[in-house]
């Protein structure tokens, strides 16, 4: 009998969440029209930029229609450029789309993709992890913990599964959000 353990973890499966965002995220990157393979204005950088947001959140999150101004759009793109490429990130971003150095304008565009998919895919994972937690008795949580341990606690690492597993029971949640990214590693091993 399938336990509500093993319908989240049925959900929240790696092939089902995150490989299917990083999937809509590599669509996105290849079906975004890119008209020039050098942009050498600031303006029309960030115009793309917010075009190609706009695309990556339209495919990877199946929405019907645009959702924020181009200024939101841009400082967002502002935020994720300056995570993947440091302080200045927009500026080192636009560098290599002007001179095509370092993979140029399509290397700056997978990165964001990459990027987003990562988020959203993280994200995903966390709300229905946080939803299940949370429907969940004391006791049911407690009961879930040591489902998980008898499971999937040869695939942990043993100081981690020493004694009691406190560590594991106390963060329990945390180690569910974790739990597709660990099978998905699994899986490449021997590949």
């Amino acid at each position: 009998m399938r336990t509500k353990l093993d319908e989240l973890l049925e959900l929240i499966r790696p092939q089902r969440v995150v490989e299917e965002t990083f999937n809509r995220a590599n669509e996105a990157i290849n079906t975004f029209l890119i008209r020039v393979a050098q942009i050498r204005d600031w303006d029309q950088f960030c115009l793309c930029m917010v075009s190609f947001l706009r695309h990556v959140d339209g495919r990877t999150l199946r929405l019907r229609g645009p959702v924020g101004t181009d200024e939101f759009l841009w400082q967002r793109c502002v935020r994720i450029l300056q995570r993947i490429y440091g302080g200045s990130g927009e500026k080192t971003a636009f560098e290599m789309a002007r001179t095509g150095n370092e993979g140029g304008l399509r290397k700056v565009l997978t990165a964001v993709a990459m990027h987003l998919a990562e988020d959203y895919s993280r994200s995903e994972i966390a709300g229905r992890v946080s939803a299940y937690w949370e429907s969940l008795s004391v006791a049911e949580q407690m009961d879930a913990t040591s489902e998980y341990l008898a499971k999937y606690g040869h695939l942990l690492p043993s100081e981690l599964t020493e004694g009691s597993a406190a560590r594991i029971r106390a963060n329990f949640p945390k180690v569910l959000e974790e739990h597709p990214r660990m099978v998905q590693r699994l899986g490449r091993v021997g590949r």
